[in-house]
């Protein structure tokens, strides 16, 4: 099957999938990841194929939305993949990258082990700042129930990835447990560049929170 016709099946496959998956998680966000991967993939010279597959697959089945399984989606992306007859290291390769991506606590490692890796990671992470990074930060913690703000929750930099998912908080701690830290883990130049923008402006937007509400908000301490 040409690769062009592989895409289109796998953008079918996806919406349909994600169908009525909440906000922060449905297609729109996968359609947003897509296209910021086809930027930075094209700057960096990728595999275009792998980039597009595991940008389109990447939350197929997002752990937290299958009981913190970490194995699920991997394993979606590789017999979608199979079905259609996708070549073998192909395979392999979007199944890593999907397994590699997701940011798993402040103090946990996350390299991708190649240039399609970095760059799906890149578009996936921009994807979390910015103006539509607020949103989706906000739209999940209503899903999830939990509070805008709570003075009496820390933010915490986590050490273990299971730390970092068993974690209570806040949406407003999110940012300082995850958004704000991403710009500065961005793999690509031009990632890098786009990350300065967007990491800004949640800066501003955190600035003006404080005051509407008339609160200070607690920040971890220092990474180092």
């Amino acid at each position: 099957m040409e690769s062009e016709a592989i895409i289109e099946k796998t953008v079918d496959y996806v919406k349909e999938t994600l169908r009525q998956q909440e906000g922060s998680h449905d297609w729109f966000h996968i359609e947003r990841v897509w296209k910021n991967a086809i930027q930075l993939g094209r700057a960096e010279q990728a595999d275009m194929l792998v980039v597009q597959l595991a940008a389109l697959l990447h939350d197929i089945a997002d752990h937290k939305f299958h009981g913190g399984d970490e194995t699920v989606g991997p394993r979606m992306a590789e017999e979608w993949l199979a079905g259609l007859g996708v070549n073998e290291e192909v395979v392999r390769h979007v199944s890593q990258i999907i397994a590699d991506l997701s940011f798993k606590g402040a103090h946990v490692q996350t390299a991708m082990k190649t240039k399609e890796g970095m760059v799906v990671q890149d578009a996936d992470r921009l994807d979390a700042i910015g103006a539509i990074g607020i949103a989706r930060a906000f739209a999940y913690g209503g899903y999830k129930g939990q509070p805008l703000y709570d003075p009496a929750i820390q933010p915490t930099l986590h050490a273990s990835f299971a730390e970092y998912k068993q974690a209570q908080s806040t949406s407003v701690n999110h940012f300082y447990e995850k958004l704000l830290l991403l710009k500065d883990r961005m793999n690509t130049e031009a990632g890098r560049k786009l990350a300065e923008e967007r990491h800004a402006f949640m800066e501003r937007f955190l600035e003006e929170l404080q005051r509407e509400c008339g609160v200070s908000f607690i920040q971890p301490k220092s990474e180092g």
